[in-house]
């Protein structure tokens, strides 16, 4: 199947008057006591969503929110997100305590031109994960259109992604778009030289990106755990550090067909433990000694991504490359963004662990464009058709 970024948005239909029905990701970090902690979600669909009460549309928002199992539960209800939002919004926003039936059709039927209602939930219910047609109907049945806005969740064939797209016109969002043009340019035409970073815990994950991204790229950088099993397959000894025995063989198979594109760590660091109080040591990537694991990357090794970004047209980044959420091994991943932040490059960073700390940091501000998706974003690298784009609408169909 052909992949297509360029996909009709909000802006290419008429919307004025008309129930709009967004399927947004608000599947935000939260606090015991239900606080949220961070907002980036919830900002990244503010643009589409103010768009469509500036054009007069009824609003309603679906989103799911942790993985309650297919049944109401309090805890992971979305009336403090409804609540964020009305602040960022600066209007009210109506909570609707169902996601589909007789309360849910009310209050759409009661919506005015420009209001916003955020519908419960919609994992409360079975027929979401599930792609039910009958749900999908029942949801699909509060609007008139629908918009994706939520590529977090893109690569999942669900009732609200995927399903109401068998019964409503379906277009994207801006985030949506943001995000497959983005990522489809990087891919598809990208401003030369084309550098990926890869990091991460593991390549077992990461083997259809590293195989997707190989004939694309010009230089293919390899950090985190994953960098461990490349070194091994290499004849290095590494210690006690994290290493995929089973998936040696590939990393024999890429090794072998990236050549000098692939650039490993030369330098690391090690310590007898993945803690705040270890003693790290600053050895070379062969010398690792037996009772010592890999943590993180050198500073020479940090030199070297750096010179190659410096002189990189576009860098896409995924995954840290130490195990950066503890202190003492953040300082490669930090130092390689620093340097990346620096470089006149496309800067695309995605995946959770990676974007978070960069946010701790201050650093995702100065990046050219941080992806709201984590799975979505690999599986999009890895060239995968996501469903939820498949069902929308092309640019260039009638």
């Amino acid at each position: 199947m052909t992949v297509s970024y360029a996909k009709k948005t909000v802006a290419d239909i008429p919307v004025a008057g008309r129930r709009v029905l967004v399927r947004v990701d608000f599947n935000v970090p939260t606090d015991p006591n239900g606080r949220i902690l961070d907002d980036r979600r919830i900002r990244a669909a503010l643009a589409t969503i103010r768009y469509l009460i500036e054009q007069g549309a009824r609003v309603i928002l679906v989103s799911h929110f942790g993985r309650p199992g297919g049944h109401p539960n309090p805890a992971y209800s979305l009336r403090p997100v409804a609540e964020r939002l009305e602040q960022l919004l600066g209007q009210p926003v109506i909570f609707v305590p169902e996601a589909v039936g007789p309360a849910a059709e009310a209050a759409v039927r009661n919506l005015q031109a420009g209001q916003v209602a955020l519908l419960e939930n919609v994992r409360f219910y079975p027929g979401e994960e599930q792609n039910d047609p009958a749900f999908a109907e029942q949801l699909a049945r509060l609007a008139d259109v629908f918009v994706n806005d939520a590529f977090g969740t893109a690569h999942r064939a669900h009732a609200s992604t995927v399903g109401v797209a068998r019964f409503l016109p379906a277009v994207s969002g801006f985030l949506m778009e943001r995000e497959l043009t983005t990522l489809g340019t990087a891919l598809e035409s990208p401003r030369r030289p084309l550098v990926a970073i890869i990091g991460g815990a593991k390549i077992s994950s990461k083997i259809g990106v590293l195989n997707n991204l190989l004939p694309r790229v010009d230089s293919l950088l390899v950090g985190g755990g994953m960098a461990n099993t490349f070194l091994k397959a290499q004849g290095c000894e590494v210690g006690r550090s994290l290493v995929e025995d089973d998936r040696l063989p590939d990393a024999r198979d890429i090794l072998a067909r990236a050549g000098a594109k692939l650039v490993l760590p030369v330098e690391v660091v090690v310590a007898a433990a993945p803690r705040p109080d270890a003693l790290p040591m600053v050895v070379a990537a062969d010398q690792v000694p037996p009772d010592q694991m890999i943590l993180d990357v050198g500073p020479r090794t940090v030199d070297e991504f750096a010179r190659i970004c410096a002189s990189a047209g576009t860098v896409i980044w995924n995954g840290p490359l130490g195990m950066a959420e503890v202190a003492p091994f953040a300082e490669g991943t930090l130092g390689v963004a620093r340097a990346l932040a620096r470089s006149q490059a496309v800067s695309i960073v995605g995946g959770g662990d990676l974007v978070g700390i960069l946010d701790q940091m201050g650093l995702a501000e100065q990046m050219s464009h941080v992806s709201t998706g984590g799975g979505a974003t690999l599986e999009l690298l890895e060239g995968k058709v996501l469903p939820g784009v498949a069902v929308l609408q092309d640019k260039a169909s009638a």
